[in-house]
């Protein structure tokens, strides 16, 4: 008896809930990455997240810059972020964190490995389905890369569907 109430409990409460609709977006964003020196950063983001928590797939191309006395090399990532975030309309404020690969190209030298990132932002309504997201990510780089911590800044559009 004293595990069959659990289950019913469940079973029941299982009767009221109704499922919600997961909602997808996509972002294209443009901003600036620093570490070791500022430098342009451009990419591509696809989440899916259901009321308050979100997976996201995001790529990330930090330009490099070869000025003389200012050499940056050229980083690239891909990671994987869980998000949270409010379930508000209008204007929605999250918390992202995440894991991923990255590469970093400077002349004829090159370092790939593993990082990890945490950050957060606010995407806003536009107009219809686009809103405007504005994202700060921290970049932890594991092996040897020019810069262990890189911090990220974009403005972007974002659509939902």
């Amino acid at each position: 008896m004293r595990r069959f109430f659990p289950i019913a409990l469940v079973a029941l409460a299982g009767l009221f809930v109704t499922p919600t609709a997961a909602e997808a977006d996509i972002t294209a964003f443009f901003g600036v990455g620093q570490g070791p020196e500022t430098r342009t950063a451009k990419g591509l983001s696809f989440g899916v997240s259901l009321i308050v928590v979100g997976f996201e797939v995001e790529y990330s191309d930090i330009s490099a810059k070869t000025d003389v006395g200012a050499l940056a090399p050229r980083l690239r990532t891909g990671m994987i972020n869980a998000i949270v975030q409010t379930p508000t309309g209008g204007m929605q404020l999250y918390a992202t964190a995440g894991v991923g690969g990255y590469r970093e190209n400077s002349g004829g030298n090159s370092e790939t490995s593993t990082g990890i990132n945490v950050g957060g932002g606010l995407k806003t309504n536009l107009l219809g389905p686009l809103r405007l997201r504005l994202d700060y990510r921290l970049f932890t780089l594991r092996g040897n890369p020019a810069a262990k911590t890189v911090h990220r800044v974009y403005a972007g559009v974002n659509a939902a569907f």
